[in-house]
């Protein structure tokens, strides 16, 4: 983890620099400009994007919203969370969400919550070995 920093993309540029990052997740982004313009516009329902950087190239990242509802109360969510193929193992998803959960308990959340495709067997490998349960199954269908 030697030279691995956490800071969120804020400006133009650094959101843009995850495009290839975030691609690995969300493939159907066709490019930084797409990127930015959903990032921008999700920030204003409290979108928030952590990275990992390693010097000026985006390693690890971490979209995530602060919300609040009846079940949970104020829970933070977790839309998405990447760390480059070339870094995996390396614990930085782990950091990455470590890092998450205390902005989110110092804003004052009990949960942290995410879904995770059902056929994604190493993600959710990874999510029990950070402690996370299963606390619902999530459904949906398009509207198109």
């Amino acid at each position: 983890m030697n030279g691995l920093e956490l800071r969120h993309a804020e400006r133009d540029a650094d959101i843009e620099a995850c495009f290839t990052l975030m691609r690995q997740l969300r493939p159907h982004l066709a490019d930084s400009m797409e990127l930015l313009t959903r990032v921008r516009r999700q920030e204003k329902q409290s979108y928030r994007l952590l990275v990992a950087w390693r010097g000026k190239q985006p390693v690890g990242a971490a979209g995530y919203r602060l919300q609040e509802n009846l079940i949970r109360g104020r829970f933070v969510y977790v839309d998405d969370l990447v760390v480059l193929e070339s870094e995996r193992r390396s614990g930085i998803g782990a950091r990455l969400l470590d890092e998450v959960a205390r902005l989110a308990k110092s804003a004052g959340c009990g949960w942290l919550m995410l879904d995770t495709a059902l056929d994604n067997a190493l993600g959710q490998r990874f999510y029990f070995r950070w402690g996370l349960l299963s606390t619902a199954l999530h459904f949906g269908r398009p509207l198109a």
